[in-house]
């Protein structure tokens, strides 16, 4: 696999909505798009992370420096033996696991083209589909929450996800569960909370929930632990496994009985994949989770939500349901609640160069 040219391009397009989170809001969405080109053969990669800084310090201008500076000039004019040697070389340079997803994910998309196998494959994948999930961000009207989730249900979505904040939690429960009876339903944080909130997690045990995602900050472990002994509904980690160290160190303190994978928060599939095992060893369940991503990093998660120890929906959802456009031919769609995979070799989306260049703000390019 040798690297022959890098393209680099900053894309913004704006949202359907606000998502709103505990921490923050966004109405555009940020994507770094990275093009490999290798022998012929075009590999696709996306950097997404959230425009702003509260909901990590990695944002689009900070990884835009990352890939500019660090990964792509180590990688342009490159020749690896093979896509393991290549993960791994990314995986060495000093930089985030957004920026490096970016590329990581595209020398995959690379590798089964090369392979002439979908990617879903390439990843060990055992289905031709993935179940979706419904995610709602925050409104400051809880009839017009509802009103999206009625909206969005006629699509089969398998479960829906809620997002809260302190005050702002059991009422909006209580509501979905008055209007929408026993669905599938959870709850995320943001990690917004802290133990002096137990109480309003024992309340929310009451609402026979999935699980309640990421309810206190990522490194609050220890006190993730104490939570998930005070309450029946299994506690699921996000933000706080970025790494395996932090994966094996939960797991050892009981801090959790489900796990999110984020490509982007890992830093790309390898490391999602290497998470994903430990989980498997230890018997505890996954799904994949979502920034969420345009086209490009959907359709890659969707791929490793095939996998047979992914047992929830997961968070990639249609194209067109939180972007007014994308950059894939097709959209990403979602029918009967499904998510169906391309048999094309490699990502199995086709990207339109030509709304690449009409919602660039930014480009680069980089050869040996």
């Amino acid at each position: 696999m040798k690297i022959d040219h890098i393209d680099l391009t900053h894309v913004r397009i704006p949202l359907v909505e606000p998502f709103r989170i505990s921490s923050g809001a966004v109405s555009e969405k940020d994507a770094l798009v990275v093009r490999l080109s290798s022998d012929g053969l075009t590999g696709w990669g996306e950097s997404s992370p959230m425009a702003g800084s509260f909901y990590s310090s990695d944002t689009p201008e900070s990884c835009w420096r990352e890939l500019c500076e660090k990964l792509l000039p180590s990688l342009a004019g490159r020749l690896f033996e093979s896509l393991d040697d290549a993960a791994q070389c990314v995986a060495a340079i000093p930089a985030s696991n957004f920026a490096k997803a970016g590329v990581e994910t595209a020398l995959w998309d690379l590798e089964a083209q090369r392979q002439n196998r979908p990617l879903y494959r390439l990843l060990g994948g055992t289905r031709s589909s993935a179940e979706s999930g419904l995610a709602v961000g925050l409104y400051d009207d809880v009839n017009d929450m509802l009103r999206a989730i009625e909206r969005y249900l006629a699509d089969g979505y398998k479960r829906v996800k809620i997002k809260i904040e302190p005050g702002r939690d059991i009422e909006l429960i209580r509501a979905v569960r008055r209007t929408f009876g026993e669905i599938p339903l959870f709850v995320d944080a943001n990690g917004a909370y802290g133990l002096r909130h137990t109480g309003i997690f024992q309340a929310l045990d009451e609402f026979n929930l999935m699980m309640f995602e990421q309810p206190f900050p990522g490194p609050m472990l220890a006190e993730l632990a104490e939570l998930q002994r005070q309450v029946r509904t299994p506690v699921c980690l996000d933000e706080s496994l970025e790494s395996e160290a932090d994966l094996r160190r939960a797991i050892e303190l009981g801090s959790f009985r489900i796990a999110n994978i984020k490509i982007q928060r890992v830093g790309g599939l390898r490391p999602a994949l290497r998470i994903y095992e430990i989980c498997r060893e230890h018997n505890i369940p996954v799904w994949v989770g979502t920034m969420p991503e345009l086209g490009i990093g959907c359709a890659q998660g969707a791929a490793l939500a095939t996998l047979d120890h992914c047992l929830f929906p997961t968070d990639v959802e249609a194209s067109l349901r939180w972007f007014t456009d994308d950059l894939t031919d097709p959209l990403l769609t979602v029918k009967d609640g499904l998510l169906n995979l391309s048999e094309a070799p490699g990502l199995g989306y086709r990207v339109d160069e030509r709304k690449l260049e009409g919602y660039a703000v930014a480009t680069r390019g980089f050869s040996a």
